[in-house]
């Protein structure tokens, strides 16, 4: 690409492509790929959504584990790159089995997917970096897979809270070599973070 990309693309065509419950049904790895992670119920979907700026695209919900196929959703048109909304990690309200399946799907993913730039890993601001968190982190690097820590629902802390646990996820970033220095801060309903974060995906998509 020789021009930059432009934070107006997110207000020009973006539409849902396709779900895909296992690896043979991935699109076409014609163009860059960015993905969001993170834990069941961690914002992921309203955050795409804040990303967008579209209040439908993802979808959401309160129950955690709602998500269990990878979404792709085309950007642009002609189409310029996609996102990648995966499968929640951790506590989800479903049998074992299932769980495993989907870790499964997710780190075949992330590990074999040449077209993926960018995983944008997300923690909540409420919690920080958990097990589970960290477990990603580790499978991340080890898979040599570019990655940022986006903190999510900033605003449901206190501003000194939120100081202090993003201070200790900074700490734990610094540890990981595949990770990003810097964090996102962002609040999906009060649109926080949110400019910071569409530079940031169009940023990796130009890698």
């Amino acid at each position: 690409m020789t021009e930059p990309l432009h934070p107006k693309i997110f207000s020009g065509p973006i539409s849902f492509l396709k779900s895909a419950p296992q690896l043979q049904f991935l699109p076409d790895p014609t163009v860059p790929e960015i993905a969001f992670a993170g834990r069941s119920n961690v914002g992921k979907s309203s955050l795409i959504n804040a990303l967008t700026g579209r209040n439908g695209l993802a979808r959401t919900s309160n129950t955690p584990g709602r998500t269990q196929e990878l979404n792709f959703f085309d950007i642009g048109d002609p189409l310029i790159f996609r996102i990648c909304d995966m499968p929640g990690y951790g506590f989800a309200k479903a049998p074992p089995k299932v769980v495993q399946k989907w870790r499964y799907l997710i780190n075949d993913y992330l590990r074999g997917r040449q077209v993926l730039k960018r995983t944008f890993v997300l923690i909540d601001s409420r919690h920080g970096i958990k097990n589970t968190d960290e477990d990603v982190l580790e499978m991340l690097d080890k898979a040599a897979v570019s990655y940022r820590i986006v903190m999510t629902k900033a605003d449901k802390v206190k501003t000194a809270a939120l100081e202090a646990t993003k201070a200790k996820v900074m700490a734990e970033a610094k540890k990981h070599p595949a990770a990003h220095p810097d964090l996102i801060v962002t609040s999906s309903e009060k649109k926080q973070g949110i400019d910071e974060l569409r530079m940031a995906v169009l940023e990796a998509v130009q890698i």
